[in-house]
C-alpha cells in the first residue's frame, strides 16, 4: 500500500511520460533482475548505467560516491606510459625513507623532535612527482607550485640531501635553527628562502591558498602580465586536515572557475594525530562525495596489486560490499593483526567471503590488508597523476590510500600513537634496513648513533634522479627571486595631489586612499601591475568607481547584461578584469593577497596588491594567514576600512574595531599605521612602494607588507605641513603647536592616532580657552613603528651601541606630560610608554563595542573632547600644575 505522506519519484517529474510502455518495461526488467540475481547484482547494473550515462554527457545527478575500489584498473595502468626505471626509484625512495627517519632520530636525541610516519606513508606520491611530473623553475621561471604536506618535511629534505642541496651538517641541525644555518621544522620560506615556496603546516590554509595560487595563475595569463598556463599547482594534504574547514572552502570556487591547473593529492592513512580519521565512517568515500558534489574529478588510488587476485576471485561482488561497508578504525586493525583474526572478521561475514579467503593464503591475505596499499605503488601513483592532468574542465583530487608508518617497522605502522613517536630504536633501524634493501653496515651503527645513508654522487640513484631533474626544469622544491629591476616610481605629482587638503569639503580617508589607488592604477608603467582585493563590500568602501574602468576578474567573462548597465559605475565583468571582488570571503580574499603579493619569486612578476576590508574582520578573522603571509615573504597593502571603535554608527559590537592593531602588532612582517589624514595615506603609500618594490636601502627588509586602518567618518583634510614625511613614516610628528594659553600655563602634549587627532584638536581649543592650559598635538600615525624602532634601539644597546630611540628624539622639547589619546583600547599606545620620558597616561576605547551615534559611543568609552579634557586637567593636577578642584569643576561642566 502506498504511504500517503511520502512524496513517491513520479512526483518530482515534473516532464510528461511520452512513453509510459518503455518505461515500465525498463522498470521490469530492474525488477526481473533483483528477483533473479539478487539486489547487489541489480544495484550493479543501475551503477554502472548512471556511470555511462555521466560520462556520455547526459544531464543527469551525479553520482556522489562510487565503490570502495580504485579509479584506474590495474589492467588500464599500462595505457598511461610509466616510463621509468622502477628498481631505481624503489632504491631513491628507500634512501629518503632511512635519512627522514635518521634525522629525526638523530634530532630526538637534542629534545627537538620531528615526525616520521607521515613521509613514510606519503614517500611515493611525492618521489613519482619528483621524478615524473613536478616542474622546475629553470625553462620559464615558475614551473609549478608545490604545497607540500607540513609533517612530511623531513622527506624532502632527506632528497634535497640525496642531489646535493644539503649536507650532513644541515641534516644534523634539523629544527636547531638558533645559530643561523639549521632547518626549520615545517615548509617556512622565510626560515629558508631557497628551498620552501609555501608554508603549508597551519593546517587547512595549504588547500585554501592552492585553491587561489591556481586562480591567480589563471589571473595573470588572462590579464596578459605572465603567461604561466603550463604551471600546475599541487596540493599535498593530510586526509584529517581535511577537517579544518579552510580546506574545503574554497572547493565550489575550483570548480566554477574549472582549475584543471590544480590537484589535491590527499595523503588517506585514515589516521589523525591522535587516532581514526573516520573511526566508525570512511573518510575516502566521504571525502568523494563532497569533491564529486563540489565538481571536482575524483580518482581513487585504494588498494595495491596485491588485491587484484582478491578482486577476479570476487564473482559475486561480496568483497566490494565488504569494503565498502567496513568502518575506517577496522581497517586500521586488520592492519595490526594476524590473519586468523582477518579470516574470521572481514571474510566471515558473508558466505561468498568465506569460500573466497579459502583460496588464499595467510601471507597473501597479510600482504592485502598489511602493505597493499594504491598510494605505495609507483605505477598506480603514476597513472593517477597522468590522469588528473589529463582531465579538462575541473581541478582533480587523487584519494591515495596508504598506511601511517609504513616501514617503520611493526612499532610504528597504524598505531595511533605514531604522531607522538620521534624515533626508533638501533634494532629497529637495522631491520627497516634489511626491509628496504640498503647497503649500510652493522658497523655504521657507532656508538648507538644512527648513521645517514647516500649511494654517492656518481651512483646510479644520484645520476637518474638528477637527469629526471634536468628533463623537468630543474630542482623542487626551490623558491627563487629573478634579479629584476625595481619597479619605476609612480610620478611626484601622483602623492603631491593630497597635500593641499580638501578646503572645507569633507572626505573621510577610505575615500582618500580609494582616489589615490585609481590614480596609481592609471601609471602607464606600473598600473597594470595593482591587485585590487575586496570581500564583496567595495560599494561600502567606494571602490565601484573602479568596476566599469578596471573590470571584476571573472574567467567567463561578463554573460549576462548587468542590471545597472544603464548607469555610469556598472558592475562590468571581464576575463581580463583587474578587480578581484571575492564574495563573502575574508579567508579567500586573503589567500588571493598572499598569492599576489609572493608573484615576484613565484613568477618572477612583482605585483601590488591591495586588499581592503572591514577592519574588524581582517585580523580577527584571519590573522592564521597574516603569519602565513609574513613566513611567505609577501609584500602589498593591507586596508582596514571602516576602522575605529566608534567611528562605524550604528553596526554594534561585532563590527567595531577596537583592537585590529594590536593583533597587527604581534607580527614582526606587519608595518602597522594608523593614519590621520589623507596626506599621510599618501606619504605612507609612497614610501611602502619605495620599500616594498622599488630600490630599498641595503639594510632594509623588502619583504614586509603593510597595514593601514582608514575610516569612514568624512572629516575636512587639511594642507600638509612642511618637513613632515620623515615623521609620518618613522611613527610621529608634531601636527599643531599649542597656543592661546599665558606664558605660565601648563603645557601637556597630546599624542593621538587616525580619527582620535579630531577629538585631541578640540580638546587642544578647549584647554586654552576654557582652561588655560597650552596642548601641543601630535599625529601618531604608527604606534608599533615607534615600538619597533625602540626595540631596535634596545637591542643595539646590548651590544655596546648608544642609540636613542626616535620617539624619544621626537618628544626631546616638549614639556609637560603626555596624554596618548586612539579610538583603539589604550594597549595600543602603551606599548611605547616605556620609552617616553615623560609622564605618562592614555585615554582608549576597552571593552566590546555597541550600536549608537558616534557622539554618543565616544562619550560611552571616554575618548571624546571633553573626556580629553578633563583627563588633560587630573594629570596636570596630579603634578600640582593646576588645583584639583579644577578637574571637578571640568568633570561636572561638561556632564561626564
Amino acid at each position: 500500500m502506498t504511504d500517503p505522506t511520502r512524496i513517491q519519484p513520479s512526483e518530482l517529474d515534473q516532464l510528461p511520460d511520452r512513453d509510459p510502455e518503455e518505461t515500465a518495461e525498463w522498470q521490469a526488467s530492474l525488477d526481473a533482475v533483483a528477483k533473479a540475481a539478487g539486489p547487489h547484482r541489480a544495484a550493479y547494473l543501475m551503477r554502472r548505467t548512471l556511470e555511462r550515462a555521466e560520462g556520455a554527457g547526459l544531464a543527469l545527478p551525479k553520482l556522489l560516491e562510487t565503490d570502495y575500489v580504485n579509479t584506474i584498473p590495474t589492467a588500464a595502468e599500462a595505457g598511461y606510459g610509466f616510463d621509468g626505471d622502477e628498481q631505481l626509484e624503489a632504491r631513491i625512495t628507500a634512501w629518503n625513507r632511512w635519512n627522514a627517519a635518521a634525522m629525526v632520530t638523530r634530532g630526538a636525541k637534542h629534545g627537538v623532535g620531528g615526525h616520521i610516519a607521515t613521509f613514510a606513508s606519503a614517500a611515493w606520491l611525492y618521489e613519482t612527482g619528483f621524478n615524473h611530473f613536478f616542474r622546475g623553475k629553470e625553462d620559464d621561471g615558475s614551473g609549478d607550485q608545490l604545497f607540500i604536506q607540513g609533517h612530511a618535511s623531513p622527506g624532502i629534505y632527506a632528497r634535497a640531501f640525496l642531489d646535493g642541496r644539503l649536507s650532513e651538517a644541515h641534516l644534523d641541525n634539523f629544527r636547531q635553527e638558533a645559530a643561523g644555518h639549521g632547518l626549520p621544522s615545517y615548509p617556512h620560506p622565510r626560515r629558508l628562502p631557497w628551498l620552501w615556496e609555501f608554508p603549508t603546516v597551519s593546517m587547512g590554509l595549504g588547500p585554501l591558498s592552492a585553491i587561489y595560487q591556481a586562480r591567480f595563475n589563471r589571473y595573470l595569463t588572462n590579464r596578459s602580465i605572465k603567461d604561466v598556463s603550463n604551471s600546475h599547482v599541487w596540493a599535498f594534504l593530510g586526509d584529517g586536515e581535511m577537517d579544518e574547514p579552510e580546506s574545503t572552502a574554497a572547493l565550489a570556487l575550483a570548480a566554477r572557475e574549472g582549475l584543471d591547473n590544480l590537484t589535491f593529492v590527499i595523503n588517506c592513512n585514515l589516521q589523525r594525530l591522535d587516532g581514526p580519521v573516520r573511526a566508525n565512517f570512511k573518510i575516502v568515500q566521504e571525502l568523494e562525495a563532497q569533491f564529486r558534489g563540489a565538481g571536482w574529478n575524483v580518482v581513487k588510488s585504494l588498494w595495491g596489486t596485491a588485491w587484484d587476485e582478491l578482486f577476479q576471485l570476487d564473482t559475486t561482488g561480496a568483497l566490494v560490499r565488504r569494503l565498502r561497508e567496513v568502518p575506517d578504525a577496522q581497517i586500521q586493525t586488520y592492519q595490526t593483526r594476524d590473519a586468523a583474526y582477518i579470516r574470521e572478521d572481514f571474510f566471515g561475514k558473508e558466505p561468498a567471503l568465506v569460500e573466497l579467503a579459502k583460496l588464499l593464503s595467510d601471507d597473501k591475505i597479510l600482504e592485502c590488508f598489511h602493505t597493499s596499499r594504491g598510494g605505495h605503488e609507483s605505477r598506480k601513483v603514476y597513472a593517477a597523476y597522468k590522469a588528473a592532468l589529463a582531465h579538462k574542465g575541473a581541478p582533480t583530487v587523487i584519494l591515495a590510500q596508504t598506511v601511517k608508518g609504513f616501514t617503520l617497522g611493526e612499532g610504528f605502522a597504524s598505531k595511533n600513537a605514531n604522531h607522538q613517536m620521534k624515533k626508533l630504536t638501533v634494532d629497529e633501524f637495522q631491520r627497516m634496513r634489511d626491509l628496504l634493501g640498503l647497503p649500510i653496515a652493522d658497523s655504521a651503527f657507532e656508538d648507538g648513533q644512527v648513521p645517514y645513508g647516500h649511494p654517492g654522487a656518481d651512483s646510479p640513484e644520484v645520476r637518474y634522479l638528477a637527469e629526471r631533474r634536468a628533463a623537468l626544469g630543474g630542482p623542487a622544491p626551490a623558491r627563487r627571486v629573478h634579479p629584476a629591476a625595481a619597479l619605476p616610481a609612480a610620478a611626484d605629482k601622483t602623492f603631491a595631489a593630497f597635500d593641499k587638503g580638501s578646503g572645507s569639503q569633507s572626505v573621510a580617508t577610505t575615500m582618500a586612499f580609494v582616489r589615490l589607488m585609481k590614480d596609481l592604477i592609471r601609471d602607464k608603467q606600473t598600473g597594470k601591475r595593482w591587485v585590487p582585493i575586496v570581500p564583496d563590500e567595495a560599494r561600502t568602501f567606494g571602490m565601484e568607481s573602479l568596476f566599469p574602468s578596471l573590470g571584476i576578474y571573472s574567467p567567463k567573462g561578463q554573460t549576462y547584461e548587468p542590471v545597472d548597465r544603464d548607469q555610469l559605475m556598472y558592475y562590468r565583468e571581464a576575463k581580463d578584469g583587474q578587480i578581484l571582488n571575492e564574495g563573502i570571503t575574508e579567508a579567500g580574499s586573503m589567500a588571493d593577497f598572499i598569492a599576489a603579493s609572493t608573484a615576484y619569486a613565484t613568477h618572477g612578476e612583482p605585483m601590488i596588491p591591495f586588499y581592503i576590508f572591514y577592519s574588524m574582520f581582517g585580523w580577527q578573522r584571519t590573522a592564521d594567514q597574516m603569519w602565513q603571509l609574513g613566513d611567505q615573504l609577501g609584500r602589498g597593502f593591507l586596508v582596514g576600512a571602516t576602522a575605529g571603535r566608534t567611528t562605524l554608527t550604528g553596526e554594534g559590537l561585532q563590527h567595531a574595531d577596537g583592537h585590529s592593531p594590536v593583533i597587527a602588532a604581534t607580527n614582526p612582517a606587519a608595518l602597522t599605521y594608523d593614519p590621520a589624514f589623507a596626506y599621510e595615506v599618501a606619504v605612507i603609500v609612497k614610501e611602502g612602494l619605495r620599500r616594498m618594490y622599488g630600490e630599498a636601502a641595503p639594510d632594509e627588509d623588502q619583504n614586509v607588507f603593510y597595514y593601514l586602518t582608514v575610516y569612514n567618518e568624512p572629516m575636512p583634510q587639511p594642507a600638509k605641513p612642511a618637513g613632515v614625511d620623515e615623521g609620518i613614516v618613522k611613527g610621529l610628528y608634531r601636527f599643531k603647536e599649542g597656543t592661546g594659553g599665558s606664558a605660565e600655563a601648563p603645557r601637556i602634549q597630546l599624542l593621538s592616532s587616525g580619527t582620535a587627532i579630531h577629538w585631541a584638536l578640540r580638546a587642544q581649543e578647549m584647554l586654552a580657552a576654557e582652561w588655560n592650559v597650552t596642548a601641543d598635538v601630535w599625529s601618531a600615525t604608527s604606534w608599533s613603528e615607534l615600538r619597533r624602532d625602540a626595540l631596535e634601539a634596545d637591542a643595539a644597546l646590548l651590544r655596546g651601541e648608544e642609540r636613542v630611540p626616535y620617539v624619544r628624539q621626537a618628544l626631546a622639547d616638549a614639556p609637560g606630560p603626555v596624554l596618548a589619546v586612539t579610538d583603539y583600547m589604550r594597549q595600543v599606545p602603551d606599548q611605547i610608554a616605556q620609552w617616553v620620558e615623560q609622564d605618562w597616561s592614555s585615554l582608549g576605547a576597552d571593552g566590546f563595542g555597541l550600536s549608537d551615534t558616534r557622539e554618543a559611543a565616544r562619550r560611552h568609552f571616554g575618548v571624546d573632547a571633553e573626556s580629553v579634557v578633563v583627563a588633560a586637567l587630573a594629570q596636570l593636577a596630579r603634578r600640582g600644575e593646576v588645583p584639583a578642584s579644577v578637574v571637578k569643576d571640568a568633570r561636572e561642566r561638561y556632564g561626564l
